[in-house]
């Protein structure tokens, strides 16, 4: 039975994918070139047809709910763009993080980006050149902004992005995801490959000790219930070229942590989550080669999309 809503895959080289019905039939985005490497995906929170594509030839974006994009100019048309955010109260402000590491902001939508003064590494022995993995705008504060680069630790403004600082006391410099959760207290959550760490100040941090935890510790993706900051959940695996994955599910804002059942066993790790407030319960997830996963129970229960995909990157849903 189709389902009323949409889901967008970023895939490396097979382009953007998107599904008008829950997953029941899919099609390329027009607009994005089918071998195009699509790293990362930013919803406008206001008007979701607005949807921003992340990819190896900057930056793309969508009027109508991802059917199709059209290319913004940008000093990133070279560059590899990772990640997205868009500042939750004021859309029009735009962030966007690259490879090689540096991060750019729009004030006005994607017609003009500007580069921003932030010190990142230029080299990398691990990945060689360093990726911003990690960008979020305070849901509570817009003033805050929060990246992580893999592998060069994370970095914090506290004026909207003018200028920035290292975050110092995270244990491990690998950054695979960074959240802001708007509970009491506000705490920022950190996840590296074999930890996540919390802070509720900026300055001071503490591990969760999720390798004592998980089943499976390598952590990729962290991302929240909507509307719920307790309810916080983990992609994780094997390892970073594993053969195996599972979803991590929290209700106590990270103390204690429960497997969820997959349909199927995830033939790589959990790689990323896709929410939208429309639906706090609905959440997508994929596994690092090719396999989407949808629950619309907040997350207990997963079902597999009979569709499978190139290596994917980013995730996300819409409401139609």
């Amino acid at each position: 039975m189709a389902k009323d809503f949409s889901i967008h895959v970023a895939t490396i080289g097979s382009g953007l994918w998107g599904s008008p019905d829950g997953g029941e039939s899919w099609g390329r985005a027009k607009g994005i070139w089918a071998d195009t490497r699509v790293y990362g995906l930013g919803v406008n929170r206001k008007d979701p047809n607005i949807i921003y594509a992340g990819t190896d030839e900057g930056v793309f974006r969508s009027d109508d709910n991802g059917k199709n994009f059209r290319h913004l100019a940008s000093p990133m048309d070279s560059m590899s763009v990772w990640r997205i955010a868009i500042d939750p109260s004021n859309p029009e402000i735009v962030f966007a993080g690259t490879s090689p590491s540096a991060v750019y902001r729009s004030q006005d939508g994607g017609a003009k980006w500007d580069k921003l003064n932030v010190d990142l590494a230029d080299k990398c022995p691990n990945v060689r050149e360093p990726r911003v993995t990690g960008l979020v705008v305070d849901p509570t504060d817009s003033r805050n902004i929060w990246v992580g680069v893999e592998v060069d630790g994370v970095r914090r403004s506290v004026d909207g992005g003018d200028t920035w600082t290292l975050a110092v006391g995270i244990g491990d410099p690998d950054i695979h995801g960074v959240i802001v959760s708007p509970g009491n207290p506000k705490t920022v959550f950190v996840a590296t490959p074999h930890e996540i760490y919390a802070s509720t100040d900026g300055e001071s941090w503490k591990g969760l000790g999720v390798e004592s935890q998980f089943s499976m510790p390598y952590c990729r993706d962290i991302t929240l219930k909507e509307g719920d900051p307790s309810v916080m959940f983990a992609a994780t695996g094997d390892g970073a070229n594993g053969g195996v994955g599972t979803v991590q599910k929290s209700s106590d804002g990270g103390s204690t942590w429960q497997e969820r059942p997959m349909p199927v066993v995830p033939n790589t790790p959990i790689w990323a989550f896709g929410t939208n407030a429309a639906d706090p319960d609905r959440i997508v997830a994929c596994s690092h080669y090719g396999q989407v996963f949808t629950s619309a129970d907040g997350g207990d229960e997963w079902e597999k999309v009979h569709r499978e995909f190139t290596e994917i990157r980013g995730m996300a849903w819409t409401p139609n």
